[in-house]
Formats: structure tokens, C-alpha cells, sequence
């Protein structure tokens, strides 16, 4: 079992053993059919998760990942827990690439095309894959640095296609360029342009968040100071994959689209599955801004930002579920 098979058995099973709460209730709140929770009942106790108490392995909490699901109407959670001696400003656990890479053997499928953002979480995550059904593999944004030798986020697409079998797509182009004109030329070569034609086919993304902060956004990083204090006072509180966000959510900036090389938002809000990777107290309030935009669907984070975002008030709509456009487009 993956983790979010893990996390879901046990949270079904706490409804049933310890809520008493019925197979059609447990149905009906899951939006699966009772014969659905009667199988994943049966397997949690063939599988030793179901004794007396509900058991799952010590690296998962179990019950920040089912609280934080429902509280932003999330596909799947899947919180791990931090290290107990982690500062405030440490960067994203490894293992959550980790636990990412299990839940990416849950959620692709043979004949399906998965989409990598470039993102220090997306790449630990590819390095830790061990077992994926054949898929096409495509690169949703540009590299860091496309003359550096360590093109991090064109390897994690070679890495998932090698241990996949299937084809890959890489995109040998900057994530941020000069100005708009040099932008939309790389976008018509021949390789990127293939590229962005699998956009529309991607069934699977896989994504990292970053704060409008340095060291934590790539933009911000590749940005000057003048570009990067116009979109502070923007309300700039997030990045995901070149599109920038404040903290309800809404995208900014949107000029620096035109500059990058980065899958369009409209084609991420289409994209059945999307995962983001992120955790850290320092970036919890970017995980919640990017989860109201309603872009992503899945998370896998640490109980340092678990604990944030269930703290914060009222829990509102439930965007990743209804996929909402903050901005009513």
C-alpha cells in the first residue's frame, strides 16, 4: 500500500471502529461506493493496520493528513512528520520526496502522461522512484539555469521516464527569460514546442511551492530587486511553477508569464492530478495561498505546516475539490 492508500484505510477505519459510523456514511463522505470502504476495511486488517488501534507507519501522521484533506477539500494529504530539532528556516525534509515518489506509483497508471515542475522537492522526489507503470514523461517548466551542467528538473524527467520505460520530454530552455519576444521564439523550437503539446494530455503533475522569499522562490531568485519588490507590493505571497500568488490565492504578476517558459495556469486547473511537495513552517502561508487558488489537488507536506494551515480560521470553500478560480475566471 502507498501512502495515501495508507492514510485513507486508516482514516475509513476510524470512522468505522472508532466513530461507529456506517460502510454507506463512510461512502458518502469519501465519494466512493460502500463496497469500495467494505475492500480498503478488509485490507486494513489483512495488512495489520487495524488492531485495537489504528496503526500506520511512524514517518505518517495519519490524522493531520485526513484533517487536512477535508479542511481544503484536498484529493489526498499525505503529512509527514518533521524532524523534531528542524529550525524555522530549514529547507523542505528530503523525505518528503520520498513519500512523494510512493504516491506517485498510487496515482499514475499505465498510458498516462506524467508533468515534472522544475522544484529542489520535484527532483528528490524523481531521485527516490523506484517503480512507475509505463508513461510519457513531460517537463512542465524551464530549467534554473539552462548553462549550469546539473540541469536538476531535465533529470528528474529522464530519471521518472527510465524507471517508467516510457518516452520522455525534456525542455532544454530557462524557466525565465530576458523579455517576452525571446520567451515566445523558444516556445515555437521544435523540442519545447513538443513539449507543450503534451501539456494538454498530462493526467499527472507534479509540482513545488515556494515564498515569496530568497532562497525559497526560484523567481524570486532569478529576478532583481526592482522586479522583486513591484510584485511584494503586489500582495506576491507564493510561487508555483512561475506563477506568482497572494495569500488568497489570486494570481499576480501576470506579466511574468509572458517571460517564462512554464506550463499556462488554465493547463494545470485542467490537469486531473495535481501534487505539490512543500513543507516547512517558513513555508506554510505559500502552501495555503497555492492551495485556495484551487490549482492543486493532492499534497504532501510535514506536520510543521500541517499544523499552520489547520490553525488557520474558518476553513471557507474547498478549492482544490471544486478546482475554484479565486479570480472567477
Amino acid at each position: 500500500m502507498g501512502p495515501a492508500e495508507l492514510v485513507q484505510a486508516a482514516a475509513m477505519a476510524r470512522r468505522f471502529y472508532l466513530e461507529g459510523k456506517s460502510k454507506i456514511q463512510i461512502a458518502e463522505e469519501f465519494g466512493v461506493s460502500r463496497f469500495k470502504v467494505a475492500r480498503v476495511l478488509e485490507t486494513a486488517l489483512e495488512r495489520d493496520l487495524v488492531r485495537i488501534e489504528i496503526r500506520v507507519p511512524a514517518e505518517l501522521d495519519a490524522e493531520r493528513s485526513d484533517a487536512l484533506r477535508a479542511r481544503y477539500g484536498l484529493r489526498h494529504a499525505v503529512v509527514v512528520e518533521s524532524p523534531e530539532d528542524a529550525a524555522v528556516d530549514a529547507p523542505d525534509p528530503e523525505n518528503l520526496g520520498e513519500v512523494a515518489a510512493g504516491l506517485l506509483g498510487e496515482l499514475v497508471h499505465e498510458g498516462d502522461v506524467l508533468g515534472l515542475a522544475w522544484g529542489r522537492s520535484t527532483i528528490h522526489m524523481a531521485a527516490a522512484l523506484q517503480h512507475l507503470p509505463p508513461c510519457t514523461v513531460v517537463q512542465l517548466t524551464g530549467v534554473y539555469d539552462a548553462g549550469t551542467t546539473d540541469r536538476g528538473s531535465v533529470e528528474a524527467v529522464r530519471r521518472a521516464a527510465e524507471v517508467s520505460g516510457g518516452e520522455a520530454h525534456p525542455i532544454y530552455a530557462p524557466m525565465l527569460l530576458p523579455d517576452a519576444g525571446t520567451a515566445k521564439a523558444l516556445r515555437g523550437q521544435t523540442g519545447i514546442a513538443r513539449a507543450f503539446e503534451y501539456f494538454d494530455e498530462v493526467t499527472v503533475a507534479c509540482v513545488s511551492i515556494g515564498s515569496w522569499e530568497p532562497g525559497i522562490s526560484t523567481v524570486y531568485d532569478m529576478l532583481g530587486e526592482d522586479e522583486r519588490e513591484t510584485y511584494r507590493s503586489l500582495g506576491a505571497a507564493a510561487e508555483m511553477s512561475a506563477h506568482l500568488f497572494d495569500a488568497e490565492g489570486r494570481r499576480i504578476g501576470r506579466d511574468l508569464g509572458e517571460r517564462c517558459i512554464t506550463v499556462e495556469a488554465d493547463r494545470l486547473r485542467r490537469i486531473p492530478e495535481v501534487v505539490a511537495i512543500a513543507g516547512g513552517r517558513r513555508k506554510a502561508e505559500a502552501i495555503g495561498a497555492v492551495l485556495r487558488s484551487g490549482l492543486v489537488t493532492s499534497l504532501v507536506t510535514d506536520t510543521a505546516a500541517a499544523d499552520h494551515l489547520l490553525a488557520e480560521t474558518g476553513p471557507g470553500p474547498r478549492p482544490a475539490l471544486d478546482r475554484a478560480d479565486p479570480d472567477g475566471e
